[in-house]
Protein backbone atom coordinates (compact mmCIF):
# COMPACT_ATOMS: atom_id res chain seq x y z
CA UNK A 1 0.00 0.00 0.00
CA UNK A 2 1.14 3.51 -0.77
CA UNK A 3 1.15 6.62 1.42
CA UNK A 4 -2.42 7.49 0.40
CA UNK A 5 -3.75 4.57 2.48
CA UNK A 6 -1.84 5.74 5.55
CA UNK A 7 -3.21 9.26 5.10
CA UNK A 8 -6.77 7.96 4.70
CA UNK A 9 -6.45 5.79 7.83
CA UNK A 10 -5.10 8.57 10.05
CA UNK A 11 -7.25 11.42 8.74
CA UNK A 12 -10.35 9.23 8.65
CA UNK A 13 -9.89 8.20 12.27
CA UNK A 14 -9.18 11.75 13.50
CA UNK A 15 -12.08 13.21 11.52
CA UNK A 16 -14.54 10.69 12.92
CA UNK A 17 -13.30 11.40 16.45
CA UNK A 18 -13.56 15.16 15.88
CA UNK A 19 -17.23 14.94 14.87
CA UNK A 20 -18.09 12.92 17.95
CA UNK A 21 -18.19 9.35 16.63
CA UNK A 22 -17.39 6.88 19.47
CA UNK A 23 -13.83 5.57 19.51
CA UNK A 24 -14.70 1.96 18.61
CA UNK A 25 -16.75 2.99 15.56
CA UNK A 26 -14.11 5.50 14.52
CA UNK A 27 -11.44 2.79 14.59
CA UNK A 28 -13.57 0.26 12.69
CA UNK A 29 -14.87 2.67 10.04
CA UNK A 30 -11.43 4.20 9.39
CA UNK A 31 -10.03 0.69 8.91
CA UNK A 32 -12.84 -0.26 6.54
CA UNK A 33 -12.53 2.88 4.40
CA UNK A 34 -8.76 2.39 4.16
CA UNK A 35 -8.99 -1.22 3.02
CA UNK A 36 -11.69 -0.30 0.47
CA UNK A 37 -9.07 1.66 -1.46
CA UNK A 38 -7.31 -1.51 -2.59
CA UNK A 39 -9.95 -4.23 -2.15
CA UNK A 40 -13.45 -4.60 -3.61
CA UNK A 41 -16.43 -3.91 -1.38
CA UNK A 42 -17.50 -7.44 -0.46
CA UNK A 43 -13.99 -8.80 0.23
CA UNK A 44 -13.20 -5.63 2.24
CA UNK A 45 -16.25 -6.03 4.49
CA UNK A 46 -15.55 -9.75 4.85
CA UNK A 47 -11.90 -9.15 5.73
CA UNK A 48 -12.68 -6.55 8.40
CA UNK A 49 -15.40 -8.77 9.89
CA UNK A 50 -13.03 -11.73 9.98
CA UNK A 51 -10.29 -9.70 11.65
CA UNK A 52 -12.74 -8.43 14.26
CA UNK A 53 -13.96 -11.96 15.01
CA UNK A 54 -10.49 -13.53 15.15
CA UNK A 55 -9.28 -10.63 17.30
CA UNK A 56 -11.67 -11.78 20.04
CA UNK A 57 -10.82 -15.47 19.58
CA UNK A 58 -8.32 -15.68 22.43
CA UNK A 59 -8.48 -17.69 25.64
CA UNK A 60 -6.52 -14.98 27.47
CA UNK A 61 -9.22 -12.39 26.73
CA UNK A 62 -11.74 -14.50 28.63
CA UNK A 63 -10.11 -13.18 31.81
CA UNK A 64 -11.37 -9.65 31.11
CA UNK A 65 -15.15 -10.22 31.56
CA UNK A 66 -14.45 -12.25 34.71
CA UNK A 67 -12.27 -9.52 36.24
CA UNK A 68 -14.93 -6.95 35.25
CA UNK A 69 -17.56 -9.06 37.03
CA UNK A 70 -15.31 -9.40 40.10
CA UNK A 71 -14.89 -5.62 40.17
CA UNK A 72 -18.66 -5.07 39.97
CA UNK A 73 -19.22 -7.51 42.84
CA UNK A 74 -16.60 -5.69 44.92
CA UNK A 75 -18.26 -2.37 44.21
CA UNK A 76 -21.68 -3.57 45.35
CA UNK A 77 -20.64 -6.12 47.98
CA UNK A 78 -19.23 -3.89 50.71
CA UNK A 79 -15.58 -4.58 49.96
CA UNK A 80 -14.75 -0.96 49.02
CA UNK A 81 -16.04 0.36 52.35
CA UNK A 82 -13.79 -1.98 54.32
CA UNK A 83 -10.74 -1.06 52.27
CA UNK A 84 -11.45 2.65 52.80
CA UNK A 85 -11.90 2.10 56.55
CA UNK A 86 -8.54 0.34 56.73
CA UNK A 87 -6.82 3.12 54.75
CA UNK A 88 -8.40 5.76 57.01
CA UNK A 89 -7.19 4.00 60.14
CA UNK A 90 -3.66 3.96 58.73
CA UNK A 91 -3.27 7.54 57.44
CA UNK A 92 -6.45 9.45 58.26
CA UNK A 93 -4.84 11.23 61.22
CA UNK A 94 -2.21 13.00 59.07
CA UNK A 95 -2.77 16.60 57.88
CA UNK A 96 -4.91 16.35 54.79
CA UNK A 97 -5.30 12.68 55.67
CA UNK A 98 -8.46 12.07 53.66
CA UNK A 99 -6.48 12.68 50.47
CA UNK A 100 -4.08 9.91 51.53
CA UNK A 101 -7.07 7.71 52.32
CA UNK A 102 -8.40 8.38 48.82
CA UNK A 103 -5.08 7.44 47.20
CA UNK A 104 -4.46 4.30 49.27
CA UNK A 105 -8.11 3.25 48.94
CA UNK A 106 -7.94 3.68 45.16
CA UNK A 107 -4.70 1.71 44.98
CA UNK A 108 -6.15 -1.16 47.00
CA UNK A 109 -9.55 -1.19 45.33
CA UNK A 110 -8.18 -0.61 41.84
CA UNK A 111 -5.58 -3.33 42.28
CA UNK A 112 -8.11 -5.88 43.52
CA UNK A 113 -10.79 -4.99 40.95
CA UNK A 114 -8.40 -4.23 38.07
CA UNK A 115 -10.64 -1.34 37.00
CA UNK A 116 -9.97 2.39 37.19
CA UNK A 117 -13.62 3.12 36.40
CA UNK A 118 -14.79 1.03 39.36
CA UNK A 119 -12.24 2.70 41.64
CA UNK A 120 -13.07 6.28 40.64
CA UNK A 121 -16.80 5.73 41.16
CA UNK A 122 -16.59 3.64 44.34
CA UNK A 123 -13.92 5.66 46.14
CA UNK A 124 -15.12 9.04 44.88
CA UNK A 125 -18.75 8.32 45.76
CA UNK A 126 -17.78 7.32 49.29
CA UNK A 127 -15.02 9.81 50.16
CA UNK A 128 -15.97 12.83 48.04
CA UNK A 129 -18.87 14.10 50.20
CA UNK A 130 -16.87 13.49 53.39
CA UNK A 131 -13.85 15.44 52.08
CA UNK A 132 -16.09 18.35 51.12
CA UNK A 133 -17.76 18.28 54.56
CA UNK A 134 -14.35 18.51 56.27
CA UNK A 135 -13.28 21.57 54.28
CA UNK A 136 -11.46 20.16 51.27
CA UNK A 137 -12.02 21.92 47.97
CA UNK A 138 -14.31 19.86 45.79
CA UNK A 139 -12.03 20.37 42.77
CA UNK A 140 -9.03 19.08 44.72
CA UNK A 141 -10.77 15.99 46.09
CA UNK A 142 -12.04 15.17 42.59
CA UNK A 143 -8.54 15.60 41.13
CA UNK A 144 -6.99 13.29 43.74
CA UNK A 145 -9.69 10.69 43.13
CA UNK A 146 -9.24 10.82 39.34
CA UNK A 147 -5.44 10.56 39.36
CA UNK A 148 -5.18 7.87 42.03
CA UNK A 149 -7.80 5.64 40.41
CA UNK A 150 -5.44 4.86 37.54
CA UNK A 151 -2.83 3.24 39.83
CA UNK A 152 -4.89 0.05 39.93
CA UNK A 153 -4.28 -0.43 36.20
CA UNK A 154 -0.56 -0.83 36.87
CA UNK A 155 -0.85 -2.83 40.11
CA UNK A 156 -2.13 -6.34 39.23
CA UNK A 157 -4.41 -8.00 38.45
CA UNK A 158 -4.90 -5.63 35.52
CA UNK A 159 -7.11 -6.14 32.48
CA UNK A 160 -5.00 -3.83 30.34
CA UNK A 161 -1.84 -5.86 30.99
CA UNK A 162 -3.74 -8.89 29.66
CA UNK A 163 -4.60 -6.89 26.54
CA UNK A 164 -0.94 -5.92 26.14
CA UNK A 165 0.07 -9.58 26.41
CA UNK A 166 -2.29 -10.36 23.53
CA UNK A 167 -1.10 -7.42 21.40
CA UNK A 168 2.56 -8.22 21.99
CA UNK A 169 2.20 -11.77 20.76
CA UNK A 170 2.32 -13.58 24.08
CA UNK A 171 4.47 -11.76 26.66
CA UNK A 172 4.02 -13.60 29.98
CA UNK A 173 1.01 -12.29 31.91
CA UNK A 174 2.57 -13.46 35.18
CA UNK A 175 5.74 -11.47 34.44
CA UNK A 176 3.68 -8.38 33.53
CA UNK A 177 1.66 -8.67 36.74
CA UNK A 178 4.81 -8.91 38.85
CA UNK A 179 6.40 -6.03 36.94
CA UNK A 180 3.53 -3.69 37.81
CA UNK A 181 3.89 -3.73 41.59
CA UNK A 182 6.86 -1.40 42.13
CA UNK A 183 5.86 1.18 39.43
CA UNK A 184 2.28 1.22 40.73
CA UNK A 185 3.37 1.74 44.32
CA UNK A 186 5.79 4.49 43.22
CA UNK A 187 2.97 6.25 41.40
CA UNK A 188 0.82 6.11 44.52
CA UNK A 189 3.65 7.44 46.72
CA UNK A 190 4.28 10.30 44.27
CA UNK A 191 0.60 11.28 44.43
CA UNK A 192 0.75 11.15 48.23
CA UNK A 193 3.76 13.49 48.18
CA UNK A 194 1.76 16.00 46.15
CA UNK A 195 -1.13 15.59 48.61
CA UNK A 196 1.25 16.25 51.51
CA UNK A 197 2.55 19.49 49.93
CA UNK A 198 -1.00 20.57 49.09
CA UNK A 199 -2.15 19.90 52.67
CA UNK A 200 0.68 22.05 54.05
CA UNK A 201 -0.11 24.92 51.69
CA UNK A 202 -3.88 24.79 52.29
CA UNK A 203 -3.60 23.89 55.99
CA UNK A 204 -6.03 21.01 55.65
CA UNK A 205 -7.27 19.40 58.90
CA UNK A 206 -5.96 16.26 60.58
CA UNK A 207 -8.34 13.47 61.45
CA UNK A 208 -8.68 11.67 64.76
CA UNK A 209 -5.70 9.43 65.51
CA UNK A 210 -6.59 5.74 65.34
CA UNK A 211 -5.53 3.47 68.15
CA UNK A 212 -3.66 0.27 67.47
CA UNK A 213 -6.86 -1.60 68.27
CA UNK A 214 -8.81 0.35 65.62
CA UNK A 215 -6.11 -0.26 63.02
CA UNK A 216 -6.08 -3.95 63.86
CA UNK A 217 -9.88 -4.16 63.70
CA UNK A 218 -10.10 -2.51 60.28
CA UNK A 219 -7.22 -4.66 59.03
CA UNK A 220 -9.02 -7.84 60.13
CA UNK A 221 -12.18 -6.63 58.37
CA UNK A 222 -10.24 -5.82 55.17
CA UNK A 223 -7.96 -8.87 55.34
CA UNK A 224 -10.24 -11.25 53.37
CA UNK A 225 -10.44 -8.65 50.56
CA UNK A 226 -6.67 -8.15 50.55
CA UNK A 227 -6.17 -11.90 50.43
CA UNK A 228 -7.70 -11.97 46.96
CA UNK A 229 -4.47 -10.41 45.66
CA UNK A 230 -2.47 -13.21 47.28
CA UNK A 231 -4.76 -15.92 45.93
CA UNK A 232 -4.97 -14.57 42.38
CA UNK A 233 -1.39 -13.38 41.84
CA UNK A 234 0.13 -16.13 43.95
CA UNK A 235 -1.74 -18.78 42.00
CA UNK A 236 -0.62 -17.36 38.65
CA UNK A 237 3.02 -16.96 39.67
CA UNK A 238 3.13 -20.40 41.24
CA UNK A 239 1.71 -21.93 38.08
CA UNK A 240 -1.36 -23.32 39.86
CA UNK A 241 -3.69 -21.70 37.33
CA UNK A 242 -3.60 -19.38 34.32
CA UNK A 243 -4.67 -15.72 34.36
CA UNK A 244 -8.00 -16.73 32.81
CA UNK A 245 -8.61 -19.38 35.45
CA UNK A 246 -7.53 -16.87 38.11
CA UNK A 247 -10.20 -14.45 36.92
CA UNK A 248 -12.87 -17.11 37.50
CA UNK A 249 -11.46 -17.75 40.99
CA UNK A 250 -11.61 -13.97 41.62
CA UNK A 251 -15.33 -13.93 40.77
CA UNK A 252 -16.04 -16.88 43.05
CA UNK A 253 -13.92 -15.39 45.85
CA UNK A 254 -15.56 -11.95 45.74
CA UNK A 255 -19.05 -13.45 45.45
CA UNK A 256 -18.60 -15.67 48.52
CA UNK A 257 -16.98 -12.79 50.42
CA UNK A 258 -19.89 -10.47 49.62
CA UNK A 259 -22.32 -13.12 50.85
CA UNK A 260 -20.33 -13.40 54.08
CA UNK A 261 -20.52 -9.60 54.45
CA UNK A 262 -24.32 -9.90 53.85
CA UNK A 263 -24.30 -6.94 51.46
CA UNK A 264 -25.54 -8.68 48.31
CA UNK A 265 -29.24 -8.60 47.49
CA UNK A 266 -31.19 -9.94 44.52
CA UNK A 267 -31.49 -6.40 43.15
CA UNK A 268 -27.74 -5.81 43.51
CA UNK A 269 -27.00 -9.09 41.73
CA UNK A 270 -29.22 -7.92 38.85
CA UNK A 271 -27.37 -4.58 38.71
CA UNK A 272 -24.00 -6.35 38.85
CA UNK A 273 -24.93 -8.65 35.97
CA UNK A 274 -26.27 -5.86 33.76
CA UNK A 275 -23.29 -3.60 34.51
CA UNK A 276 -20.78 -6.37 33.80
CA UNK A 277 -22.42 -7.32 30.51
CA UNK A 278 -22.54 -3.70 29.38
CA UNK A 279 -18.90 -3.01 30.25
CA UNK A 280 -17.74 -6.28 28.68
CA UNK A 281 -19.63 -5.49 25.46
CA UNK A 282 -17.95 -2.08 25.20
CA UNK A 283 -14.49 -3.54 25.84
CA UNK A 284 -15.08 -6.40 23.38
CA UNK A 285 -16.16 -3.99 20.62
CA UNK A 286 -13.08 -1.83 21.26
CA UNK A 287 -10.82 -4.88 21.06
CA UNK A 288 -12.48 -6.22 17.90
CA UNK A 289 -12.30 -2.90 16.04
CA UNK A 290 -8.76 -2.24 17.25
CA UNK A 291 -7.58 -5.63 16.01
CA UNK A 292 -8.97 -4.82 12.57
CA UNK A 293 -7.02 -1.55 12.54
CA UNK A 294 -3.87 -3.32 13.70
CA UNK A 295 -4.20 -5.67 10.72
CA UNK A 296 -4.74 -2.77 8.30
CA UNK A 297 -1.68 -0.99 9.69
CA UNK A 298 0.41 -4.14 9.31
CA UNK A 299 -0.93 -4.49 5.74
CA UNK A 300 0.23 -0.91 5.14
CA UNK A 301 3.69 -1.70 6.56
CA UNK A 302 3.30 1.07 9.12
CA UNK A 303 5.18 -0.73 11.93
CA UNK A 304 8.20 -1.25 9.68
CA UNK A 305 8.06 2.37 8.52
CA UNK A 306 7.86 3.68 12.10
CA UNK A 307 10.73 1.43 13.19
CA UNK A 308 12.92 2.63 10.34
CA UNK A 309 11.92 6.26 10.94
CA UNK A 310 12.66 6.27 14.67
CA UNK A 311 15.94 4.38 14.28
CA UNK A 312 16.99 6.84 11.57
CA UNK A 313 16.60 9.67 14.10
CA UNK A 314 18.80 7.98 16.71
CA UNK A 315 19.97 4.58 17.87
CA UNK A 316 20.31 5.81 21.46
CA UNK A 317 17.78 3.90 23.64
CA UNK A 318 17.23 6.93 25.89
CA UNK A 319 16.30 9.15 22.95
CA UNK A 320 14.06 6.51 21.36
CA UNK A 321 12.24 5.89 24.65
CA UNK A 322 11.75 9.63 25.16
CA UNK A 323 10.23 9.98 21.67
CA UNK A 324 7.95 6.98 22.24
CA UNK A 325 6.86 8.35 25.62
CA UNK A 326 5.97 11.69 24.04
CA UNK A 327 4.03 9.95 21.26
CA UNK A 328 2.15 7.74 23.72
CA UNK A 329 1.28 10.69 25.95
CA UNK A 330 -0.17 12.40 22.86
CA UNK A 331 -2.03 9.22 21.87
CA UNK A 332 -3.53 8.94 25.36
CA UNK A 333 -5.11 12.37 24.99
CA UNK A 334 -7.17 11.29 21.98
CA UNK A 335 -7.64 7.53 22.36
CA UNK A 336 -8.95 5.20 25.02
CA UNK A 337 -6.55 2.76 26.63
CA UNK A 338 -7.62 -0.57 25.11
CA UNK A 339 -7.52 0.44 21.42
CA UNK A 340 -4.31 2.39 22.03
CA UNK A 341 -2.55 -0.70 23.42
CA UNK A 342 -3.83 -2.94 20.64
CA UNK A 343 -2.96 -0.53 17.84
CA UNK A 344 0.36 0.90 19.01
CA UNK A 345 1.96 -2.15 20.62
CA UNK A 346 2.64 -3.76 17.20
CA UNK A 347 4.05 -0.42 16.01
CA UNK A 348 6.40 0.42 18.89
CA UNK A 349 7.35 -3.04 20.19
CA UNK A 350 9.62 -3.84 17.18
CA UNK A 351 11.37 -0.50 17.75
CA UNK A 352 12.11 -1.08 21.44
CA UNK A 353 13.14 -4.70 20.98
CA UNK A 354 15.55 -3.56 18.25
CA UNK A 355 17.32 -1.36 20.81
CA UNK A 356 17.35 -4.05 23.50
CA UNK A 357 14.37 -3.05 25.67
CA UNK A 358 12.61 -5.92 27.44
CA UNK A 359 8.96 -6.35 26.24
CA UNK A 360 7.80 -6.68 29.87
CA UNK A 361 9.47 -3.38 30.76
CA UNK A 362 7.94 -1.70 27.71
CA UNK A 363 4.49 -3.00 28.63
CA UNK A 364 4.65 -1.19 31.97
CA UNK A 365 5.92 1.98 30.24
CA UNK A 366 3.03 1.88 27.77
CA UNK A 367 0.37 1.28 30.42
CA UNK A 368 1.70 4.08 32.66
CA UNK A 369 1.67 6.49 29.71
CA UNK A 370 -1.91 5.65 28.85
CA UNK A 371 -2.99 5.86 32.51
CA UNK A 372 -2.14 9.55 32.33
CA UNK A 373 -4.25 9.79 29.17
CA UNK A 374 -7.29 8.48 31.07
CA UNK A 375 -7.17 11.67 33.16
CA UNK A 376 -6.91 14.12 30.25
CA UNK A 377 -9.59 15.64 28.00
CA UNK A 378 -11.14 15.21 25.50
CA UNK A 379 -11.37 11.39 25.72
CA UNK A 380 -10.25 10.65 29.31
CA UNK A 381 -12.94 8.26 30.57
CA UNK A 382 -11.75 8.29 34.19
CA UNK A 383 -11.65 12.09 34.13
CA UNK A 384 -15.29 12.39 33.07
CA UNK A 385 -16.55 9.71 35.45
CA UNK A 386 -14.62 11.42 38.25
CA UNK A 387 -16.09 14.86 37.62
CA UNK A 388 -19.52 13.26 37.21
CA UNK A 389 -19.26 11.55 40.60
CA UNK A 390 -18.00 14.78 42.19
CA UNK A 391 -20.62 16.96 40.49
CA UNK A 392 -18.08 19.51 39.27
CA UNK A 393 -17.23 21.07 35.91
CA UNK A 394 -14.18 20.12 33.87
CA UNK A 395 -12.53 23.56 33.96
CA UNK A 396 -12.41 23.59 37.77
CA UNK A 397 -10.65 20.24 38.14
CA UNK A 398 -7.85 20.84 35.62
CA UNK A 399 -5.77 23.18 37.83
CA UNK A 400 -5.43 20.80 40.83
CA UNK A 401 -4.80 17.93 38.39
CA UNK A 402 -1.67 19.55 36.93
CA UNK A 403 0.71 18.87 39.88
CA UNK A 404 -0.62 15.31 40.04
CA UNK A 405 0.12 14.92 36.31
CA UNK A 406 3.66 16.17 36.90
CA UNK A 407 4.18 13.61 39.68
CA UNK A 408 2.90 10.80 37.45
CA UNK A 409 5.17 11.86 34.58
CA UNK A 410 8.21 11.98 36.89
CA UNK A 411 7.49 8.39 38.00
CA UNK A 412 6.99 7.42 34.35
CA UNK A 413 10.46 8.77 33.52
CA UNK A 414 12.00 6.90 36.47
CA UNK A 415 10.38 3.63 35.38
CA UNK A 416 11.40 4.25 31.77
CA UNK A 417 15.07 4.80 32.48
CA UNK A 418 15.51 2.44 35.45
CA UNK A 419 14.39 -0.93 34.02
CA UNK A 420 15.04 -2.69 37.35
CA UNK A 421 11.96 -1.00 38.79
CA UNK A 422 9.88 -3.13 36.43
CA UNK A 423 12.08 -6.18 36.00
CA UNK A 424 13.31 -6.82 39.55
CA UNK A 425 10.30 -8.83 40.76
CA UNK A 426 9.84 -10.88 37.55
CA UNK A 427 13.56 -11.67 37.71
CA UNK A 428 13.14 -13.24 41.14
CA UNK A 429 10.71 -15.84 39.77
CA UNK A 430 12.54 -16.81 36.59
Amino acid sequence: MENIEVIVLVLGFLTLLAIGVPVAYSVGLASLVTILINIDTLPAFTTIAQRMATGLDSFSLLAIPFFILAGQIMNQGGIAHRLIAFAKALVGSFPGGLAYVNIIGAMLFGAISGSAMAAVSAIGGTLGPRMEKEGYEKSYSAAVNIASSTTGLVIPPSNILIVYSLASGGVSIAALFLAGYIPGLLMGLALMLVAYIYAKIKNYPSGDKSSFGQILKTFIQAFPSLMMLVVVIGGIVAGIFTATEASGIAVLYTFVLSLVYKELTVEKIRQITIGSVGTTAVVALLIACSMSMSWVMAYADIPQAVTAGLLSISDNPWVILLLINLLLLAVGIFMDMTPAVLIFTPIFLPVVTAIGIDPVHFGIIMVMNLCIGLCTPPVGSVLFVGIGVAGISLDKVIKPLIPLFIAMIIVLMLVTYIPELSLFLPGLFE
